[in-house]
C-alpha cells in the first residue's frame, strides 16, 4: 500500500495543482499523444463524446505548437467493400481534422492518412475509429 501512495503522489499533486478545469502537462511539449475517437457502424458523424476527445486534442496541440497532428480513419471490414471502407475511414478523418481547424489548429499542421479497412481484435469498435496522433 505504501509503495502504491508513493507512485501515485506525483500524480496526485499535479492533479491538486490544476486550475481552471486545466490539467497540466506533465510530461512536457514534445512528448507524443493519441486520442481515439469512436464512430458507430458506416456513419463518420461526431457525437458528443468524440466533440470532447477533439477539444483535449486540440488543447495538446495548441501547447506544442510546433508539433505534428496526424488524423489516421479506420473502417471495420465486416462491412461494405474494400472502397466502401476507404471511402469511410476518410471521411471519417476528414470529419476529425475539420473539428480540430475549427478549434484553432492550423490546416497546415494537419495531415489525413485514411487507412481503410483494419481487422479488430475483440470489438468491432476497434476497426471504427479515427486516431489523432500529436507530436513524435
Amino acid at each position: 500500500m505504501r509503495r502504491r501512495l508513493l507512485f501515485a503522489a506525483p500524480l496526485l499533486l499535479a492533479l491538486a495543482g490544476c486550475q481552471n478545469g486545466q490539467v497540466p502537462n506533465l510530461f512536457g511539449p514534445s512528448r507524443a499523444h493519441t486520442f481515439p475517437i469512436f464512430f458507430t457502424e458506416d456513419s463518420a458523424l461526431l457525437g458528443a463524446n468524440a466533440q470532447g476527445i477533439i477539444t483535449m486534442a486540440a488543447d495538446a496541440a495548441k501547447a506544442d505548437a510546433n508539433a505534428r497532428v496526424v488524423v489516421r480513419g479506420f473502417a471495420a471490414p465486416d462491412t461494405g467493400t474494400a472502397a466502401f471502407n476507404r471511402a469511410l475511414s476518410e471521411a471519417r478523418a476528414r470529419a476529425v481534422a475539420d473539428a480540430l481547424i475549427s478549434k484553432g489548429i492550423p490546416t497546415s499542421r494537419v495531415a489525413i492518412q485514411p487507412r481503410g479497412e483494419v481487422s479488430f481484435e475483440m470489438f468491432p469498435t476497434e476497426s471504427r475509429r479515427v486516431e489523432i496522433h500529436i507530436g513524435g
